[in-house]
């Protein structure tokens, strides 16, 4: 079912029809048709589906669309939503509410609910804590596998996952791990303490989740145990969860390589001036930061009255060395995010670029040589000064585009700071002094 067969349904007043159709639909389809929708269309919707759908699909719906339906929903309606839902949905609902949307959420939690809550609220935003679940299935390690599994037919259907379970002792300290499918196989007599895997791979509570979405992606798992400083499993983070947050993470740093203050809200909902503010304040710095730019062309004002032909390849040469410097950051900065360049590697990658922007470098002179002697009717000297500053401004640029990054991080900066606009900016700077210092020399002014 689309969103215009939806609505034509509901227009007609085919409610029987409607119902039936909507339990056979994925709820995150239904999430997807239910946003354009007003308020009391998707109430009425709402109250059509089985109760487990109903909090799959409310699961799914944005932040504004969530903050529509607590407001207008009856007290059970609500009840019966917070009481299914997964908690570390919940905690991200109450994270993005409005204090009396909060008040009203709290009203229908148990108080040992809103205990841990308040526990997971205090963790660090952006941390392994602040995204975990506590809905995991844990085993004790004197279990028989036909305990294990008569606990987990118990609890499991309460639980976000059951394909991966977690040894703990008296204490809560984890101790091992072994898979849904590894019970299932395995003797009804045999003990979990012979049968678990204890090398066990986890997160602190107080992780960065750029951290956690580094272990997931290296080893691929579809959950993770968080523990606590003395090695107590505090909750898990699954699959879906870490996929929101890379998503996040590379919508943030393209926003910083574009010079832009990062923004979670999407284009089409921010309002003009919030999109605005978040450009505003990098796009000024940069402004500014071009003053190098002109007071470097000032001080050869005279130079370029001498020869006035070499001021129609500034801009080129300018743009040559940004363009040259931003691929060398876009490429860095994705290796450092994904893991493949370390803070070590920094000499590695200065070596790398170096040669790299040698033959580009010298690929790009011979072109523009040609182009400029016998095409453009400028003297030799003239094509000379041009093809050298082009060479040098390209090794500089690559080698400084591929090292700002890592410095950045050296330093405890988002390497994505150290993207195109940056670059460019400190690149067309150091382009100039580099052309009128050729020039000068070779033209013997």
């Amino acid at each position: 079912m689309d969103k215009q067969e939806l609505e034509k349904l509901i227009k007609e007043k085919r409610y029987l029809f409607l119902k039936e159709k909507l339990e056979k639909t994925n709820e995150v389809d239904i999430a997807e048709m239910l946003e354009p929708l007003d308020i009391n269309t998707t109430l009425l919707i709402f109250r059509m589906l089985p109760k487990d759908l109903a909090v799959d699909v409310f699961a799914e719906l944005s932040v504004k669309k969530q903050k529509d339906f607590v407001s207008m929903a009856i007290n059970k309606e609500l009840k019966e939503i917070i009481d299914e839902l997964f908690f570390d949905d919940m905690i991200d609902l109450i994270e993005e509410m409005p204090a009396n949307i909060v008040k009203k959420i709290l009203l229908h939690t148990r108080k040992e609910q809103r205990d841990l809550i308040n526990q997971f609220l205090r963790y660090p935003p952006d941390s392994a804590g602040s995204i975990m679940t506590i809905e995991y299935v844990d085993l004790k390690k004197s279990m028989t596998v036909k305990d294990a599994l008569n606990h987990i037919r118990e609890i499991g259907l309460k639980k976000e996952t059951v394909y991966t379970c977690y040894v703990t002792d008296k204490n809560r300290k984890l101790e091992g791990i072994i898979s849904l499918r590894k019970l299932v196989i395995s003797d009804e007599s045999d003990v979990i303490e012979d049968i678990m895997d204890q090398e066990v791979i986890y997160v602190y509570t107080h992780d960065d989740q750029e951290i956690v979405a580094g272990v997931f992606k290296r080893y691929g798992f579809l959950a993770l145990p968080v523990v606590d400083k003395e090695d107590r499993l505090t909750g898990i983070i699954t699959v879906d969860d870490i996929m929101g947050v890379i998503d996040q993470e590379a919508t943030e740093d393209f926003q910083k390589m574009a010079a832009m203050a990062p923004s979670e809200e999407k284009y089409l909902d921010a309002d003009i001036f919030t999109l605005a503010k978040h450009r505003i304040p990098w796009l000024v710095f940069l402004m500014l930061s071009a003053t190098f730019t002109e007071g470097i062309i000032r001080k050869f004002e005279g130079f370029l009255q001498t020869v006035v032909v070499l001021t129609a390849f500034i801009p080129m040469l300018m743009d040559a060395g940004g363009n040259s410097g931003s691929q060398s950051s876009t490429l860095i900065i994705r290796g450092l995010a994904l893991g493949e360049i370390d803070l070590r590697d920094a000499g590695k990658v200065m070596w790398k670029e170096f040669r790299i922007s040698i033959v580009v470098g010298l690929v790009l002179a011979a072109v523009n040589f040609t182009r400029i002697y016998f095409f453009s009717s400028v003297g030799l000297s003239v094509a000379l000064t041009v093809s050298m500053t082009l060479v040098v401004v390209v090794v500089m640029s690559k080698v400084i585009g591929g090292i700002l990054p890592i410095f950045a991080k050296k330093v405890n900066l988002d390497p994505a700071l150290m993207a195109g606009p940056l670059i460019t900016t400190i690149v067309d700077a150091l382009s100039l002094m580099v052309y009128f210092s050729v020039a000068a020399w070779l033209l013997n002014i």
